[in-house]
């Protein structure tokens, strides 16, 4: 579970990057339900992490 928790925010991570280098990845005009996924897989990682 660890190794998939760091695969998925080594993609978020990497994600601007690989948008904004002459290859768009994500379409124009999500990003707020983007923005809304990520601060939500935060809290979760928060809340996992407050538990242990």
């Amino acid at each position: 579970m660890k190794s998939i928790s760091t695969l998925t925010m080594a993609v978020f991570a990497a994600s601007p990057a690989l948008a904004h280098g002459g290859v768009h990845i994500h379409p124009h005009g999500t990003e707020v339900p983007l923005l809304l996924l990520g601060t939500g897989l935060i809290a979760v990682a928060a809340v996992l992490a407050y538990k242990r």
